[in-house]
């Protein structure tokens, strides 16, 4: 699979015969894709988190104090949802994508129906809560992380000079 803007078909032969050439495979369990847009990745992490929420749902719908309902929602949802999020590359939609999964997640916790009609700034609102509690804060938090690590490991491996 060649990544690139525009997928090209590439031929490699081995013992003659010319290996086939696919859209996405999985590797390592992310998916990977011929654009390399992280859309499908980002989904499919969405889906395993809805279905990991949905499985255990009791906790975070009872009456335990919020923060302790937060942590449990970081621990147990947000390592679902975003397994190697630092290597993403986000387009606004796949921001959107999360934003929409997060808040989902918040809403079902605080049992708020959709014909209640409440807006999502509302619901981060309640119980006079910001809107600290984020994918997109956590993502960007692990990405400077990432980016701040292979800075210092190429510098102390002498690939980097100091100017």
């Amino acid at each position: 699979m060649r990544i690139s803007r525009q997928p090209l078909p590439v031929k490699i032969m081995i013992d003659q015969k010319q290996l086939e050439n696919v859209e996405s495979f999985k590797y390592l369990g992310n998916i990977l894709t011929n654009d390399g847009r992280c859309t499908c990745e980002i989904k499919c992490r969405i889906g395993m988190a809805k279905a990991a929420f949905n499985k255990k749902r009791a906790p975070f719908t009872s009456t335990l104090d919020f923060e302790m309902r937060k942590k449990l929602m970081k621990c147990y949802n947000w390592s679902i949802a975003l397994c190697d999020a630092e290597t993403w590359t986000l387009r606004a939609v796949d921001q959107k994508h999360l934003k929409g999964s997060e808040m989902l997640c918040w809403i079902r916790m605080e049992k708020i129906s959709w014909t209640d009609h409440v807006r999502n700034e509302d619901v981060f609102y309640l119980e006079s809560r910001s809107r600290e509690i984020s994918y997109m804060k956590y993502v960007n938090g692990r990405r400077t992380g990432l980016v701040t690590f292979c800075a210092e490991t190429a510098f102390y491996n002498g690939l980097l000079k100091e100017r």
